[in-house]
Parts: structure tokens; C-alpha cells; sequence
């Protein structure tokens, strides 16, 4: 099961027991605000593409989406998303549980822009039902990022 890999890396850490599991699904943002009674932008989504044949990995914020102009100037491909069998199969997560964290080797992982509004996020922890609060230099430190990366688009704050 993915959220043991999980637990099994931070434990590396001394870490695991910040993993939060819950009664309820936490597999999208809005499911994971919901059960952490945070805003959905706080939320550290993690989206897989397929750059030159292989997985990457960008965690951006709840709220944001992928803008195809600046995702193709970074990575020099247009923005392909995994099928839910090549993210279990590539990554090592199941789509609901995707993180950064006890990933598949390989696997390429990119930070948004957009995470930096925060003092904290709450990425998954490799299953549907689990998070964990890490400050962003945790998250850079714990996701073993390759660079921060600006290719996602937030809405206008009222």
C-alpha cells in the first residue's frame, strides 16, 4: 500500500507521525479541505505529465491550473497528463493519493510558483485518505524537487 511507502520514507525522518489519516476521502482538493478544514488552496495537488517519455511530477496549489503556454516554454513539450494506470505504474501512487514522497525512481518532481503564497501546504501521503502539513521548506526539502517552477495559472483573489 502507498501510504506505508509513504510512512516508510518520512519515518527515514523521524517524521512519520505527522501523517494525518482521515474517515473520509481525501482525494481531491476539495474532499482534502473539506476533512484538514482548510481552503482547497491550500491544498499541494500533485499533477503528473509525461515530459520526453518519462514521468514528472508539478505540485501547485489548490486553486491553480495549468497554463499551457508557460508549462510548454518550460519543459519544451506540450502538457500531457498521465491515464490513472501510467500514474500507479510510474509514479507509485494511485490517482486520490499522488505526492511527491516514496516515488518511483526517476521520477522527476517540479514545485509551483503558486505553493509560495503559504506559510504551510498539505500534499497527500500516497493514499486517498491522508495528508501531511509541511512549511514550504520542508515541502522542498522532503519532495527532493529538481526546481521551482512557474507553469500554472491562480485565480484573481477578490
Amino acid at each position: 500500500m502507498a501510504i506505508e511507502k509513504v510512512r516508510e520514507y518520512f519515518k527515514a525522518f523521524g517524521m512519520e507521525e505527522r501523517i494525518l489519516e482521515f474517515s473520509v476521502s481525501s482525494a481531491t482538493v476539495e474532499l482534502a479541505a473539506q476533512a484538514l478544514g482548510v481552503e482547497g488552496k491550500r491544498i499541494a495537488k500533485s499533477l503528473s505529465f509525461l515530459v520526453d517519455e518519462a514521468a514528472i511530477l508539478v505540485i501547485a496549489a489548490g486553486d491553480a491550473r495549468i497554463n499551457n503556454g508557460k508549462f510548454k516554454a518550460e519543459f519544451h513539450t506540450k502538457a500531457k497528463m498521465l491515464t490513472p494506470d501510467q500514474v500507479y505504474s510510474l509514479i507509485g501512487h494511485s490517482i486520490g493519493g499522488v505526492c511527491p514522497f516514496g516515488i518511483n525512481e526517476g521520477v522527476r518532481v517540479f514545485l509551483d510558483e503558486s505553493l509560495k503564497r503559504f506559510e504551510t501546504v498539505f500534499p497527500a501521503c500516497g493514499s486517498s485518505n491522508s495528508a501531511i502539513e509541511l512549511n514550504i521548506e520542508e515541502l522542498e526539502k522532503y519532495s527532493r524537487f529538481e526546481k521551482w517552477v512557474d507553469v500554472c495559472k491562480i485565480p484573481e483573489e477578490n
